[in-house]
């Protein structure tokens, strides 16, 4: 008999539906019903690619026994924390202010009006290795509800309280400057992994908002050990086995500090932050593994990741059939058999393959040694060995593809697809990559064709249905991605639609004491506090994508209150990288640009015109993090009224020409790639 999450559509929570447990979605009923029965409430938030959820599901969820324990004693609800992040952070601050740490699953047991007075995350079925057992928690917690409710009370209280301050009421203002953006960098490169790259310790996660800011610090200051943390950290993670070295793609992180042994599941905004991340790599080197790993990455998604309507899922499992990564690993058997003698000998040298392996008696493929070094010992080029790899990973993928595969959770969510959309709309004008153009059209479309209703971005599509009204993030990361995606087809209706979102964004979420912005908008669900997130995650932090949107407009329609509303927030924040560096890396970014002298460039011509692409070529080539572009056709007066960057230029002599401007000044308009070319270099930053 199934529970009341059958009539949801997350398939996580799907995933539960048939539980022996009296599972109710977050809403009303859950909380009048405690009220009604007097009895405290259990909320388990996780996700539909955690391994651990699984687990605890498998453990105690499915568990006749233990499901009639919690029936009887509580009020159960379960959360998609990828549905609501609200309800998430709002909890995993109280859990982890009651356990310093956190993490998924996540067991909070709430008061009847949502107040937390005890949790943690992963219990055990039975008492094992000092951990209690989940039913003796819930025996236990019951209790204190029922016989010391005047502890629980303050308990809950005193939590209620705390999550109501935030960290940026507590921060002075400070007038933004280099020398906190230069600290800034002293703390993180005195945290750096010199030999393995990333942040010292394991378990080792992706970091791509700190490597879009040292490319970005690189940039201005010209200091080579930026540059440095970000390739070495870029070059050992596509050497590692957290990446997929058969169908790329990243795993979530590596349980070690070498990288090797991942945690299995796939997330969309890991795979589109790093896949970014190397696009601007192979911009800044013009070093070619960079743009392989940047297109294997997004090739991935677009195989494996792509809804036939435009939008793109939102995980894959670190589970196949019950076992974490048995899609992945290979036995030195199995490739010997597949490969032959020859192209398995150099595969054996290349990805580390050994008889006993590497996790669990099977092989994660992964690079330990430098290519160079194995071509060498095999006396073949580098060029020959390459070769030789391209067709093994050929041959491997398709053995692979006949075994059980992950489960893929295929909601989408729109602040991840913003990520997205930003990393295809980039990465076609970086590689000309036509057909990453056409799919990141075909997303804007989608988030604006199928989430977009009635004024308000839909957080959640899937099956058809879109829901849950979007949060701040969702804002900011479709309107920052719909401006990548004007400048990759300089097509109106996605600037227009940028800035529609944007003016939606700061209706609805800002604090209008000038401390950014709240994670949820005015007309969402009022919970027990209204949280706002500053600190970067796996995603960025929504107020730091925010400022940036908002200074980019004001570039392009020489609208300072845009920039106002971001320089307030930075203002109060600019501290913070200085105690948290690693937190504030998507901040750090937006005070570079803050602190910038950005270069905005106007093309007047036909965009598909060969000479105007000559032109685009000239604008993209270099790394310019720093800059905007708009371009219209002559004679479009719609495109310069939209878009005051546009107004009053012309084309001379009747050819595509760029007008090139600074710090609102600008240098003669130019026609020719040399011309231009020069001109983005005398005023690069």
């Amino acid at each position: 008999m199934p529970n009341q999450l059958i009539n949801e559509t997350s398939p996580y929570l799907l995933q539960h539906a048939h539980n022996p447990v009296d599972w109710h979605p977050w809403g009303l009923e859950a909380f009048e019903r405690a009220r009604a029965e007097n009895k405290p409430l259990m909320l388990s938030v996780g996700y539909s690619s955690c391994h651990w959820c699984h687990v605890m599901e498998h453990e105690s969820f499915e568990d006749p026994a233990i499901a009639a324990l919690m029936n009887e004693l509580f009020i159960n609800i379960k959360v998609d924390r990828e549905e609501r992040p609200d309800v998430d952070a709002i909890y995993m601050e109280a859990v982890q202010a009651m356990t310093n740490h956190g993490g998924w699953p996540m067991t909070v047991f709430l008061t009847p009006d949502g107040k937390p007075f005890f949790g943690g995350t992963y219990f055990p079925p039975a008492d094992r290795a000092g951990m209690s057992g989940f039913p003796r928690i819930l025996r236990s917690v019951a209790d204190a509800y029922h016989n010391r409710r005047n502890e629980v009370a303050e308990s809950a209280k005193q939590l209620a309280e705390m999550l109501n301050q935030h960290l940026i009421d507590r921060v002075e203002t400070t007038q933004l400057s280099e020398q906190v953006i230069n600290a800034s960098f002293s703390g993180l490169e005195g945290q750096f992994d010199w030999a393995m790259g990333g942040i010292k310790g394991a378990p080792k996660f992706p970091i791509p908002m700190i490597i879009d800011y040292l490319l970005r610090f690189y940039k201005r200051t010209g200091q080579r050990k930026a540059l440095e943390m970000a390739t070495i950290t870029l070059d050992r993670m596509a050497r590692g086995g957290m990446y997929d070295q058969i169908g790329g793609g990243f795993h979530r992180y590596s349980v070690d500090d070498q990288w090797l042994v991942p945690h299995f599941e796939k997330m969309l905004y890991d795979n589109a932050q790093l896949a970014l991340s190397y696009v601007q790599a192979f911009q800044v080197t013009s070093d070619p593994r960079y743009r392989k790993v940047a297109e294997e990455t997004l090739d991935y998604v677009l195989r494996e990741m792509t809804d036939p309507a435009g939008g793109f899922y939102s995980s894959q499992d670190a589970d196949t059939e019950g076992e974490e990564g048995t899609t992945y690993v290979w036995d030195l058997h199995e490739v010997r058999t597949v490969l032959g003698p020859e192209l398995s000998d150099h595969v054996q040298r290349y990805f580390g393959i050994t008889g006993p392996g590497n996790f669990e008696g099977h092989n994660i493929l992964w690079i330990p040694r430098a290519p160079e070094k194995v071509a060498k010992e095999l006396k073949i080029s580098d060029e020959a060995l390459e070769d030789y790899i391209r067709v093994a990973r050929e041959k491997l993928y398709s053995v692979r593809e006949k075994r059980p595969q992950p489960g893929r959770d295929d909601k989408v969510i729109a602040a991840w697809n913003g990520l997205t959309l930003k990393a295809f709309a980039v990465a076609a004008t970086v590689l000309k990559r036509d057909d990453y153009r056409e799919a990141a059209v075909a997303n804007a479309e989608f988030l604006m064709g199928s989430m977009w209703k009635d004024d308000v971005l839909m957080r959640i599509y899937k099956d058809g249905r879109a829901k849950i009204h979007g949060f701040l993030e969702d804002y900011a990361c479709c309107a920052d991605g719909l401006l990548a995606v004007y400048e990759a087809t300089f097509d109106t209706r996605w600037f227009a639609a940028a800035r529609e979102l944007s003016e939606q964004m700061v209706a609805k979420f800002r604090d209008e004491s000038d401390k950014g912005f709240f994670d949820t908008s005015t007309d969402h669900e009022r919970l027990i506090s209204r949280p706002k997130n500053i600190f970067d995650n796996a995603t960025p932090s929504g107020n730091a994508v925010a400022c940036e949107v908002l200074m980019k407009l004001s570039l392009y329609t020489a609208e300072f209150g845009f920039a106002q509303v971001a320089l307030d927030y930075l203002e109060r924040t600019v501290q913070l990288p200085l105690r948290y560096p690693n937190g504030f890396g998507r901040t750090l970014c937006a005070i570079e640009l803050a602190l910038a002298s950005p270069v905005e460039v106007a093309i007047v011509g036909d965009p598909e015109s060969q000479d105007a692409k000559v032109l685009f070529d000239v604008i993209f080539e270099e790394y310019q993090p720093n800059r905007v572009v708009a371009a219209r056709p002559p004679g479009d007066e719609a495109a310069a009224q939209l878009i005051p960057l546009l107004e009053g230029r012309d084309m001379v002599g009747g050819k595509p020409t760029a007008h090139v401007c600074q710090r609102h000044v600008c240098k003669l308009p130019v026609t020719s790639a040399n011309d231009l070319r020069s001109q983005l270099s005398e005023l690069a930053n």
